[in-house]
């Protein structure tokens, strides 16, 4: 996850723009080649879904993991979404248990990356289903909207890493 200084994955109007300005550079990094080499599987939240835009355009321009993706929703989408060979959409409906489960099988030995939202991410610690943690903290305060950690309870962490890419800082921490 990506969030401001002060907190926050979006700001008081929903949007998540300001935490992104840098995407370009993040896209040709070696940090996301890194990422996208130790990621077998995406988990995402049904919001983080609805926020990218056309899904079909996900297979077609190539989203930055052309893995499986498992989007834990209540509801899952009419259509679902075109895939390739290496990209696909599952839309999980039993809980976030079952979510994590049919990610990491299909992760296989790599790792099963989530990329959103804030509710998933709470609800991964809260479930004892994070292994470890990795935030991007971007040079802005926004002063309000949507906070990454709020209601989470104590965990204990260790520091794993830390990388400077362009102007965003990436904390990497075992959860203990």
């Amino acid at each position: 996850m990506t969030m401001s200084l002060d907190g926050f994955v979006e700001d008081a109007e929903g949007s998540s723009g300001p935490l992104y300005e840098d995407f370009d550079v993040l896209g040709r990094s070696d940090y996301m080649t890194s990422m996208q080499d130790e990621t077998g599987a995406v988990l995402m939240g049904r919001r983080t879904f609805e926020m990218g835009g056309d899904p079909d355009s996900w297979a077609d321009e190539g989203y930055e993991f052309q893995v499986p993706i498992f989007v834990l929703t209540h509801t899952p989408p009419e259509k679902t979404p075109k895939g390739t060979d290496r990209l696909s959409f599952t839309f999980v409906t039993d809980g976030l248990e079952t979510a994590v489960d049919r990610a990491k099988q299909a992760a296989g030995d790599r790792a099963v990356t989530v990329v959103g939202g804030a509710d998933v991410n709470r609800q991964l610690l809260a479930a004892g289903l994070v292994d470890e943690l990795r935030v991007d903290v971007m040079p802005v305060l926004l002063g309000a909207g949507l906070p990454l950690f709020a209601g989470v309870g104590p965990h204990s962490l260790e520091k794993i890493g830390v990388e400077e890419i362009g102007v965003r800082t990436s904390l990497r921490f075992r959860v203990t």
